[in-house]
């Protein structure tokens, strides 16, 4: 029993195991949302409870401990990560900015003018689960500057996306509501800054500004990020620090039971049988190209030109061929990318699409990426 036990922590704690799980709730979904049991399973999804259905509850509360994740993620690389010494971070945010600019330019190129045109933020940001996940089958191949540039690149790819979220995607706001949510993003800044460990005020004040962020307008998920900044970071007397804590406590929750419902949730799209001709129209083309040309393209020009220009250079044991695998894994979008296009448009067939497309795009890039970074690690395993 002990060895079994053993066995599944070992299991749990692998990278690859989050993708693995998000692969098959995502196959799961498909199946059923096709067979017939399709018609029960879509209304599981919308059954209401507390005023919001079920899908509700998940893509504006539960995501919202993700972002919440997210956000002490990104603390932590200000604080002592890759972000912590500014030329260090130089490469990886040139690279991610890169990796949003340009496929933003290729989606508009099928789509400027059009009513899809709202979709533009859906090809910016990448999965990070996914493409630690494919790039842990590669195993110690892999260079360790390799994988924190990507998980680097990725936090940078999430922050975009959130700034994308709060502008863009934001209607019929609400001031007074808005105020209240900020007015108690202020009030635990100030606990902050008195320095109170106690995490409870925090979880408290965070669930009222999750609740009046949603009446604002706002996604709430934002509610998630702001509760971020100000969970401390410093350590207290005993040498823990309440945001590394906490974002160590949400990773098991997040990565196995958050993203794994949120695929189950917002994957369960059903196929038509001319399922094929969806990439013919102009969000597809969009959504596939920035994926699959703009990422790659994006993430390493923009690192050539910072490179050339002697702002960084290139991670320790990693050569160009690497950077262009690294750049197609960036090119995984699926969660945010689904995420975004939830957010975008309210024609169910549209997203429907959407979903379709991601789906295939994120398989590709994540096959393609692979292909690349095996052939090109390959001589220099040791």
């Amino acid at each position: 029993m002990n060895k079994m036990y053993k066995q599944l922590q070992n299991i749990l704690k692998d990278e690859k195991s989050g993708g693995v799980i998000l692969i098959i709730c995502t196959i799961a979904s498909l199946i059923i949302a096709n067979s017939a049991f399709k018609d029960q399973y879509l209304h599981f999804w919308h059954i209401a409870f507390a005023g919001l259905s079920l899908e509700l509850w998940i893509n504006d509360g539960l995501m919202a401990i993700f972002f919440l994740m997210i956000g002490l993620e990104l603390k932590r690389e200000v604080a002592v990560g890759e972000f912590s010494r500014p030329r260090n971070a130089i490469l990886p945010v040139a690279a991610a900015l890169g990796g949003m600019i340009v496929p933003v330019a290729f989606f508009l190129l099928f789509n400027l003018g059009l009513p899809s045109q709202s979709g533009v933020g859906i090809p910016m940001a990448t999965d990070i689960a996914f493409a630690l996940g494919v790039l842990s089958l590669l195993g110690k191949r892999v260079p360790t500057s390799l994988k924190v540039f990507l998980m680097a690149l990725a936090v940078v790819d999430d922050l975009g996306a959130i700034m994308v979220i709060a502008i863009f995607y934001t209607k019929d706001l609400m001031l007074l509501d808005l105020s209240i949510a900020l007015g108690i993003f202020a009030f635990l800044a100030v606990l902050n800054k008195f320095k109170v460990y106690s995490l409870i005020p925090y979880f408290i004040g965070g669930a009222a500004m999750w609740y009046f962020m949603l009446m604002s307008g706002v996604h709430a998920t934002i509610a998630g990020v702001l509760l971020a900044l100000v969970i401390p970071s410093a350590d207290r007397k005993d040498g823990r620090s309440p945001a590394f804590y906490v974002m160590h406590k949400l990773h098991f929750p997040v990565t196995f039971l958050i993203l794994p419902i949120f695929a189950l949730a917002n994957t369960a799209v059903t196929i038509s049988s001319d399922w094929h001709t969806l990439f013919a129209e102009p969000i597809s083309l969009g959504i596939l190209s920035g994926l699959l040309l703009g990422k790659p393209i994006g993430i390493t020009l923009a690192s050539l030109i910072v490179i050339v220009a002697k702002l960084s250079k290139l991670p320790e044991g990693v050569n160009w061929y690497n950077m262009i695998g690294a750049g197609l894994l960036g090119g995984i979008g699926f969660t945010m990318s689904i995420f975004i296009t939830l957010l975008a448009f309210d024609d169910q067939q549209i997203i429907n699409t959407s979903k379709i497309v991601i789906l295939t795009s994120s398989l590709l890039a994540g096959v393609l990426g692979y292909i690349c970074l095996h052939m090109t690690l390959k001589k220099s395993s040791n």
